[in-house]
């Protein structure tokens, strides 16, 4: 049927014969749901590849405060004096490598240069401290005991070993690297001249390594060669402390000499005890 205005009226007709025009289906979307890989079967659980692969990176700490020096509050974590008893708060002091404790070796051992305060200032370690006194313990613990074995064997008399000597060369060492600066930070802290504990234990752990080869050379048996090696070795080890720490402790005031010598004199005292206690033999 025609429309008066030319169009044809399907609709008309398809209502007047009863029957509807059939509807075709929208068609169907098909969706994909790609699901990202699950780092749950990698580790670690990060972008680093092996060394075969690619170049080595170790994850990241998943504690922050590993990589932090402050003493301020992390999140989740502790801060202020309870963060004294977090190992982790401890790690930038064994943030080094062999060079730079061998240069610090090296410069223990040319104390009149008095540059080692000033070179570790930014970066105070413990690591060649604790494994200068640890190596020292063992060292001057094993020379003294080969040192009197000798000196029975020599008299033809017999000889028994004496463990005693660790345990004092343990306390002896361990003890003095860490009470003597404890106790100079407090008395300068009195004097308002205040040292970083850390730079102190620095500087009194390399100042011991001059023991080491003094007490190897003590193994040679003439009494006066080994008075000679200690009062030397003590000599060394009291000027490398003294004279770097001597322009700090300036600012003390006028008793700054007196403790300058304090401390000359007490790093002098423990060449002797060393001496008396390890290298002194009675037959």
């Amino acid at each position: 049927m025609m429309s008066s205005g030319g169009y044809t009226t399907l609709g008309n007709e398809n209502l007047a014969s009863g029957s509807v025009p059939a509807v075709s289906d929208p068609p169907h979307v098909i969706t994909t749901v790609k699901f990202q890989d699950s780092d749950l079967q990698t580790f670690p659980p990060s972008q680093s590849q092996g060394k075969i692969s690619g170049g080595y990176r170790p994850p990241r700490d998943a504690d922050d405060s590993f990589s932090k020096t402050t003493d301020e509050p992390q999140a989740g974590g502790v801060g202020g004096w309870m963060g004294l008893f977090k190992v982790a708060n401890y790690r930038p002091y064994f943030d080094v490598d062999t060079t730079d404790v061998l240069e610090r070796i090296k410069e223990s051992l040319i104390p009149f240069k008095g540059s080692f305060s000033e070179k570790t200032a930014s970066n105070p370690d413990l690591y060649g401290p604790f494994w200068i006194c640890t190596t020292l313990i063992f060292v001057a613990a094993s020379i003294g005991t080969f040192v009197t074995y000798v000196a029975h064997k020599l008299q033809k008399k017999d000889w028994d070993y004496d463990i005693n000597m660790i345990t004092w060369s343990a306390g002896l060492f361990y003890g003095y690297v860490t009470i003597v600066p404890l106790g100079l930070y407090v008395i300068l802290k009195y004097f308002s001249a205040p040292s970083g504990l850390v730079q102190l234990w620095c500087l009194y752990g390399y100042s011991l390594f001059v023991f080491i080869p003094a007490s190897c050379l003590s193994v040679v048996p003439v009494e006066i060669f080994r008075w000679v090696i200690a009062g030397f070795a003590g000599f060394m080890s009291a000027t490398f402390v003294a004279l770097n720490l001597r322009a700090h402790i300036m600012s003390a005031g006028e008793r700054w000499f007196l403790i300058v010598v304090g401390i000359f004199l007490l790093q002098l005292a423990l060449a002797v005890v060393l001496k008396l206690y390890l290298f002194t033999v009675t037959v």
